[in-house]
Formats: structure tokens, sequence, C-alpha cells
């Protein structure tokens, strides 16, 4: 065999040898590319998940001051009380009213009738918040103009205490603009705050000095 012929040989034999790993490249990459799997048997990813989950379920609340009547005087007194957290404004007052609706858990007097409904909750970007109560918003308030008063007050104090983009606060009844509740408080445009109608603390008499 010539030299000659002895080198276009071996160009041939690498030639074939580069064409079959060029060939089965791709499948010995893969093999590389495959993940070990880990010694204890288990992935983080399902611990993560079931973190979140977690987190999830973990309900977030905030304190909120409701305007309820005072059981021994004339006027509203305040009850704080813990309520689901929404991001949404409008979501956030329909819990408060629905909380006012619910009565005190410290033995204030009811300002709303139990079989109330909040049919709808709107605020405006001019901070007026309308809430479209069911006609039994009207029940507690036909004892005259002061219990109309007290009911009115405890929704409109109740929701500009609590949120200050809320500026003013618009009744309506029945998905309807309402004039009054009971003939007594023009309901026709939004009310701002009154917080002159907070019940006086009751006077303690002063013991005698021993």
């Amino acid at each position: 065999m010539t030299p000659r012929r002895a080198n276009l040989i071996t160009v041939g034999l690498l030639v074939l040898l580069f064409a079959g790993m060029a060939a089965t490249a791709p499948r010995w990459a893969h093999l590389l590319r495959r993940e070990v799997p880990d010694a204890g048997g288990s992935s983080p990813a399902p611990a993560a998940a079931a973190a979140e989950e977690e987190a999830a379920r973990v309900e977030r609340r905030i304190n909120v001051k409701l305007f309820l009547q005072a059981p021994d005087r004339t006027g509203l007194a305040i009850e704080e009380r813990a309520v689901t957290f929404s991001s949404d404004l409008a979501g956030q007052v329909r819990a408060v009213v629905e909380e006012l609706i619910q009565g005190s858990k410290s033995g204030l007097q009811p300002t709303l009738a139990p079989q109330t409904r909040v049919l709808e909750v709107f605020v405006s970007p001019r901070g007026v918040a309308y809430v479209d109560l069911s006609k039994e918003a009207q029940g507690l308030s036909e004892g005259g103009s002061e219990a109309e008063l007290i009911t009115v007050y405890s929704i409109v104090n109740s929701l500009t205490a609590n949120f200050p983009a809320i500026k003013r606060v618009q009744i309506l009844v029945e998905d309807k603009p309402a004039t009054t509740l009971a003939g007594h408080i023009d309901l026709t445009h939004p009310l701002p705050p009154d917080m002159t109608l907070l019940a006086a603390a009751p006077v303690q008499p002063v013991g005698s000095a021993q």
C-alpha cells in the first residue's frame, strides 16, 4: 500500500467517525441534560406550593370602628371590631355596613333592623359612598326624628371614620334615591359626618372623702 492510499483511507475513517458523532450528538446531549434525582427522593416544588396555599388560607383582617346606639344615654357609641380585609374599597364599605346590621357584640343597641340587606355599594372618585339598602333599613327609624338621626349617622360616621377616602355618604333604598327614611332626615344629597352625635360619657358620682 502506497503512503498516498494510506492517507486517503485514514482521512475516510476520520470522516466516518465525525459523521457518527454528529448523528448521535442529540441523543447523548439530551442524556447529559437530564436532572440527577435528589438523593432524598423529594423536590422543593411541592413544599413551596403547599406554603403558598397555606398563606392564601390565612385571612387578613383589619379593625374598624362601628357607631351604634349607646344603651344608657342618647347618641352614638363606638365599638371596635375586626373584619375581613378587602383591597376593593366598595367591598370593604359593604363589610362595615353588614357589621352594623349584625348589631353590637358588647351591649350597644342596634341602629339597623337585622333583616336589612346591602343591595349595592359604589364609591365615586370624589369621595362619595353610595349605599343602597333594602326597605328594612327604615324599620328602626320609625321611632321619631331622633331614631332616624341615629340610624343615618350610624352609617355615615362609620364609613367616613374608617375610610379617609370617603368624605360623604348618600343612602339609597331599594335601588332608588331616598328622600328620607322616616320623614325627618333629608337624604336627597350626600351627608358629611357629624361627630356631635357621640353620646356623652355618663357622669360618675364623686364619693365622699373618708
